[in-house]
């Protein structure tokens, strides 16, 4: 089956990493616990990559939207028999508002399926295959869900749905009438690190709406632009707060890696990064968006990155890692079909260590609303 349109799919983010979700309920693209990491679900770039799929059995129409003033995903299904209104977020740390928005994101996808009228029966297919679809991990039924063990990464899907595990994928039919909820939580962490624990419905149902709360407070705050296209400019602005690593102020060019730029070519590169050239007009963007210390706190990471290699005498560098490494060594990952066939998939970029002696020019254009002095010490 060929891949479906990029249209199709909605962002998530906890400014630390995020997920891709199909008009019909798949996520088929996830990242822990940043952006740059090995995937848990590439199906984006290969259909044996793995996914998590909510939908209905049988036909169903499909809507969506974000809550207002959030990246918080509603979409409603409606079949023959009834409705439901599937709600998925990538959990913020608990509390955390405004300015601390995904300081301290615990790496936890939220999903919620809600029966609104009539009675639904759901599909539900869980097969985590993490490394970029490298590992196929052995699913274990744990009190309260699912666990999922195989190389670095440790997987808990909490549900109190009855699934069958058949290899390393799990699925489940779920039948809800109007009223009913159905709520799971997909938890990420390291086989070195200590074990996760499953999360009941109320747990799950507080954080979704915690971090619903998170999303808005940030909004609050940051979104006084008043001009023409009002929504879209405010909704761009929390695009570009999904696409932010939170803990350094990074802003990634894009969440995903190899999506070509003809179906078939080659030119498919790994965009998780930060490119200096790019700087000027995400600042400008964001000052429109009325989000200046996100710009500022930017500023900072690239002021910082490049001014430790100016010091050295060596070439301002093109791209940092959102971390601000330098070293973003490019590979191919032959076992990935790629988006529509379009192959190689690649991790990494090459372009780290070309000289592009613009950059200098896009730096010193980038700080906008930032005061020159600020950036005087840049020689």
């Amino acid at each position: 089956m060929d891949s479906l349109p990029i249209g199709d799919y909605a962002l998530l983010s906890d400014c630390s990493s995020a997920a891709l979700v199909s008009r019909d309920g798949s996520v088929d693209w996830l990242c822990y616990p940043r952006f740059d990491s090995p995937s848990v679900f590439c199906r984006l770039l290969d259909p044996a990559g793995g996914r998590w799929a909510i939908r209905p059995a049988g036909e169903f129409r499909t809507s969506r939207r974000y809550l207002d003033q959030t990246m918080v995903l509603e979409t409603t299904f409606t079949t023959p028999a009834g409705a439901a209104v599937l709600t998925d977020a990538m959990a913020l740390g608990a509390e955390e508002r405004g300015h601390d928005l995904g300081i301290g994101s615990p790496g936890i996808l939220l999903r919620r399926l809600a029966c609104t009228s009539g009675a639904i029966e759901a599909e539900v297919s869980y097969g985590p295959r993490p490394e970029y679809g490298l590992i196929q991990p052995i699913l274990i039924p744990v009190p309260g869900g699912i666990a999922a063990r195989g190389g670095a990464d440790r997987l808990l899907l909490s549900t109190s749905a009855a699934f069958d595990v058949t290899g390393a994928t799990a699925t489940a039919r779920i039948r809800l009438t109007a009223g009913q909820v159905a709520v799971f939580a997909l938890a990420h962490g390291l086989m070195s690190g200590p074990p996760l624990s499953a999360r009941t419905e109320d747990e799950i149902t507080a954080w979704l709406d915690d971090t619903t709360a998170g999303w808005r407070s940030w909004s609050a705050i940051h979104q006084a632009y008043e001009g023409p296209w009002r929504e879209q400019v405010h909704h761009s602005g929390r695009v570009l707060q999904a696409l932010t690593f939170a803990r350094t102020g990074a802003i990634v060019a894009a969440p995903t890696t190899s999506l070509p730029e003809s179906v078939g070519g080659e030119r498919n590169w790994d965009y998780r990064y930060t490119w200096v050239r790019d700087a000027s007009l995400t600042m400008a963007a964001l000052w429109v968006a009325a989000c200046p210390d996100e710009a500022n706190k930017f500023f900072v990471f690239l002021a910082d990155a490049a001014a430790s290699q100016l010091r050295l005498g060596a070439d301002l560098q093109i791209m940092f890692g959102i971390g601000g490494e330098r070293d973003l060594t490019e590979r191919e990952l032959p076992h990935l079909a790629g988006w529509r066939g379009s192959r190689p998939v690649r991790v990494g970029n090459g372009a780290w260590t070309q000289r592009q002696l613009d950059v200098y020019g896009e730096l010193l254009s980038a700080p906008s609303g930032w005061s020159i002095s600020s950036a005087s010490w840049i020689r």
